[in-house]
Formats: C-alpha cells, structure tokens, sequence
C-alpha cells in the first residue's frame, strides 16, 4: 500500500527527495509549514512525516524543537541525505547575467562563500523548491535560485552551477515520525532513544542529572539546550542516547535523572543509521 509522507516545502525540496530516499513508492505530500506537518500527521491525513532535524554544516533546524515535545508524535527512524545545492535561473540566461540568488535561509548559508564569490545578493526565501518555482515565473534573467536538481527539472529551469555547497559533507538529518508509538522489541543492536528533560531550577541540577549517564556508560550523542515559555530561567534539554531506552544502562541513567528533573519525555527509540 502507498503511504503518504508530509514533509514542509515544496516539490523538488530536499524534504521531498529525502521522502522517495526512504520510500520510493510513497506519496510524498507537500505541506507550506511545519506546523502543517504536525497538524496532517497527528490528525490521520498522511501515514508519517519527514522531518530536517540539522544541518551538518549549519546547524539545527528551527522550529522543530519546539514543536516536537508539544505534539503528540512519535520518531520511528533517522535517515541523512548527500545535500547537492544548485544555481539555477531561466533557460536562456547565463551565469553572467545573474545579480541576486533566491533560497531557504539554511540553503544560503551552507552556500555563503559560493555567492560571496560570484557576487551575488542573497535574498531569503520560504522554501528551496519554492524559490525554483518564483524563478520559473517572474521571467527575469537577473534573478536565481539556489534549490536541488530536482527542482530545476520539476520547474524547467537551466542550471548554472552545480556543488554550491561550501563544504563537501553537507548533509541534513531527517527524522521519520509516526503518530503511532513504535518501540523495538529487541534490545540488542544499533538504536538511538531521544528524550526532552526539565531539570528542576536548583544549583547543580544539570551537572547532577547528567552524571547517571556517565556512571552507567550511556553514549550521549546530541545535547541542546533551549528556553521555553518565555523565560530565560526554564530550560529545556534534547538528548540523543546511543543504545536502546529499555537496555538496563539506559534505564538506570533515566532513573537516576527522574531526580533532578521536573519532567522527562521520550520522543522515540528507532534504529540507528549512522555508519
């Protein structure tokens, strides 16, 4: 059966090849925000959601930490794509004629030495596809965009310049989430458990909450720290544990941090695929 799979932008997105990478015979569903993709998955309009996650050369994606404790999903896997950026503008320009570049702001800093160098000004867009459609439309050779090679075929456009990327690693982090919780059974084997915690606003707490991980030999593979509700004095952690939330280290680490916390969350337990 074909599955749907949100995702946010537009066709020819990065998201949207990210889709067919996991599923080439999904039906990949174009949403314009976030909390679109949020709001169809948790609501039964598509089966699950691709998410970006970040960045290898610029960093987290926003929104996404917000919105992924707040809603009621659940990440069933990880998956990275190879990101390729492209130059690309109308059939009948050239390089030369090109004076500004359209595209995501994540696009345009993971390609800010490439349009520093050709001189051009970079102006910030909603979406990479998005930016290939506009292109295909306003009909000006002075205008490009920076967006994937299946966005300049989607749109008919002509690319000027391939590897755009500042750095050949450029890789985004995708999430794959579900509405339904799905924990594997097996406990042996390669798996990422990601959980949010609250510590509780006292001297130490962080450095104390911490410490169950590290008596117990638990991996921590990502930590970020980010305000919530308006304050500066609540701070919220998102952890990615290598190993599964039911292994006996992980689940004493997680005892020892009910402590110091007021609130701990797991978002999910999948496999891992890092090499």
């Amino acid at each position: 059966m074909e599955i749907k799979i949100a995702y946010q932008g537009e066709p020819g997105a990065n998201s949207h090849i990210a889709c067919k990478m996991y599923d080439e015979n999904s039906q990949p569903v174009a949403l314009k925000t976030f909390d679109q993709v949020f709001y169809s998955l948790k609501n039964d309009e598509v089966d699950l959601a691709m998410i970006p996650i970040e960045n290898s050369i610029a960093g987290r994606v926003s929104d996404i930490h917000r919105l992924m404790p707040t809603s009621d999903v659940h990440i069933i896997g990880e998956s990275f794509l190879k990101v390729q950026h492209c130059l690309m503008s109308l059939k009948d320009s050239s390089i030369k004629d090109i004076k500004s570049v359209k595209s995501h702001e994540m696009a345009l800093s993971q390609c800010r030495k490439s349009i520093i160098e050709l001189g051009l000004e970079p102006i910030v867009s909603a979406d990479t596809a998005g930016s290939a459609r506009e292109i295909s439309e306003l009909k000006d050779n002075s205008i490009a965009a920076i967006a994937s090679p299946l966005a300049a075929e989607i749109y008919d456009l002509k690319i000027l310049k391939k590897d755009m990327e500042d750095e050949g690693h450029n890789t985004t982090r995708f999430l794959i989430l579900s509405k339904d919780k799905s924990i594997p059974d097996d406990t042996i084997g390669n798996y990422i458990t990601t959980l949010v915690f609250k510590v509780k606003n006292v001297p130490s707490a962080l450095y104390k909450a911490l410490g169950g991980f590290a008596t117990n030999g638990v991996n921590m593979l990502k930590l970020e720290s980010y305000q919530i509700d308006g304050s500066f004095q609540s701070t919220q952690f998102y952890t990615d544990l290598e190993g599964h939330a039911n292994s006996d280290s992980i689940k004493n680490a997680l005892d020892e941090l009910k402590y110091y916390s007021e609130e701990i969350k797991i978002l999910g337990v999948y496999p891992s695929s890092r090499n």
